[in-house]
């Protein structure tokens, strides 16, 4: 069994292609290096260097791995600067998926388990979000990540009279944060935990935007859920639809209780024993004050847990990067 990990050089891909190792699933990569790193690659992985874009390679990729099914992790992620770049980021991953699509039907590739986001739903006002909420999604990036949905949806549907219909399954989530190896760690400039642990490293105050929102503490609620947990679930999904067992089109992988940004800067400061009290900068806007998903259906099918805590997030996190500092 051998699965082809889409952007598997990335922070998220590189947890799910180790994860994939660890249960014997023989993971392959393609990655563009665009966000990702070779490095990051364990050895012996077979890795290609290219674009997702690129579908006749792509698709000669899955025959010559003769590939069981796909894990499409490879897109464009910053939901901010997708505003700014909607040309771009509907290219990545919109266009990106499609060719993933037309690999695998020309490779005869029938199994796919689609990274997606929360981003889907936009600025829900529920306290806890489920699978079956209004899709909204408020950024190009969250447009993109659903339309990618749609297209797999309607591949599912054409081919459903097929001797080998496509079964697939989509996985949201919000804040992925930690490290499952200390070789691997989150390069993203945008994210709450990689920023926070650079201006740690600088000997600089790290910011809150906005204390005055409506919750406990007056900071903005989020679901923080660890990559190791979000390696796991990939590959549980992939697990049950090589057995041809049922699966849901989509899943949460949510907390159901979130953290807030004043309970992640009170463990930064916990674990990394870098006193700090963090400067309060105005809100940003459009920042809703909670979002926060269930993950009861992939508890229910894919064995979802949260299985850390904030301290051991940040623990993990934390120790990646230094160790990234020291090389």
């Amino acid at each position: 069994m051998t699965w082809l990990v889409t952007g598997g050089a990335g922070y998220i891909g590189a947890h799910v292609v180790r994860a994939l190792a660890a249960e014997g699933m023989a993971p392959v990569v393609i990655d563009d290096l665009s966000s990702g790193h070779a490095a990051f690659v364990p050895d012996g992985i077979p890795f290609t260097y290219a674009s997702i874009l690129d579908t006749e390679r792509l698709s000669a990729l899955m025959q010559a791995e003769d590939v069981t099914g796909v894990i499409h992790v490879a897109g464009f992620k910053y939901a901010g600067v997708s505003v700014q770049r909607p040309l771009h980021t509907y290219h990545q991953n919109v266009e990106g998926t499609r060719s993933v699509l037309q690999a695998m039907a020309d490779a005869g590739v029938h199994n796919l388990v689609f990274s997606s986001s929360a981003a889907v739903y936009g600025t829900p006002e529920v306290d806890l979000v489920t699978e079956d909420l209004p899709k909204r999604p408020a950024s190009p990036y969250g447009e993109s990540k659903l339309i990618g949905e749609w297209l797999i949806r309607d591949q599912a549907v054409a081919t459903a009279a097929d001797p080998q219909p496509l079964r697939h399954t989509s996985l949201r989530y919000f804040n992925v944060v930690g490290s499952g190896d200390p070789r691997v760690y989150d390069t993203s400039p945008h994210n709450l935990f990689p920023i926070v642990f650079e201006m740690l490293l600088e000997g600089k105050t790290p910011r809150i935007n906005g204390d005055d929102y409506a919750t406990p503490d007056g900071t903005n609620v989020r679901d923080y859920v660890h990559v190791a947990d979000i390696a796991a679930a990939h590959v549980v999904a992939a697990q049950r639809l090589a057995s041809g067992e049922p699966i849901e089109p989509a899943y949460n992988l949510g907390s159901r209780n979130g953290l807030s940004v004043r309970e992640i800067m009170d463990a930064m400061a916990r674990v990394t024993g870098v006193d700090f009290t963090p400067e309060i900068a105005p809100r940003r806007a459009g920042d809703p004050d909670r979002i926060v998903a269930t993950g009861e259906l992939a508890a229910r099918d894919l064995d979802w847990q949260n299985r850390y805590t904030v301290d051991e997030m940040v623990r993990t996190g934390w120790e990646a990067r230094k160790a990234a500092a020291r090389d």
